[in-house]
């Protein structure tokens, strides 16, 4: 599923709000963090990812992550991006944004796997198909990170190739495809 026309005013909106944070001056693996949302969002469009998956990449890191602590914009503020992105991707945003990966990582493929919220400190046990998302967009997103930069692929694809071989059956048959193409 390709990027339909009824997302363009959402994409946008939102490339809009992400340059005005500041996302085009701010370094990251592959030139800027804009120019890499960018590509995860391209990404899982051309994974066939649903149209909030796809849009939650392309803001994917705007609460920073546990990985990537610049935020955009704060999470006591979700309806500032809910209002641009629809309420389900912006969900999607959080709770990336909000994984304690060291927690959550090693459970998530897990029946029922358990999810650590790295804001509240809360452990959540959230339903399949969130899960699923959430392993969709981790994949588009290290994938990225690893196509980017051979010093981070080298450092950290053997690991990533360990988590998402665990997360098989929550990705998808294009994103299992590109983990195996990108992390040998």
């Amino acid at each position: 599923m390709a990027t339909g026309r009824h997302q363009e005013p959402e994409i946008a909106a939102m490339s809009e709000l992400l340059a005005v944070h500041g996302a085009a001056g701010i370094s990251h693996p592959g030139g800027t963090l804009l120019a890499h949302l960018q590509r995860v969002h391209a990404l899982l469009a051309q994974w066939g990812a649903r149209p909030a998956v796809q849009l939650a990449g392309l803001c994917h890191a705007f609460y920073g992550t546990d990985g990537f602590a610049t935020a955009l914009g704060s999470p006591a503020r979700r309806d500032k991006l809910a209002a641009i992105t629809g309420e389900e991707a912006e969900r999607l945003v959080y709770f990336y944004a909000s994984c304690d990966r060291r927690f959550s990582y090693p459970r998530l493929a897990e029946r029922a796997g358990p999810f650590k919220d790295r804001f509240t400190g809360t452990v959540l046990r959230p339903p399949l198909w969130l899960r699923r998302d959430f392993a969709e967009l981790t994949a588009a997103n290290e994938l990225d990170i690893a196509a980017a930069s051979p010093d981070f692929r080298a450092r950290a694809g053997p690991g990533l190739l360990r988590v998402f071989t665990a997360w098989k059956n929550l990705l998808s048959g294009p994103a299992w495809q590109s983990v195996q193409a990108t992390l040998p």
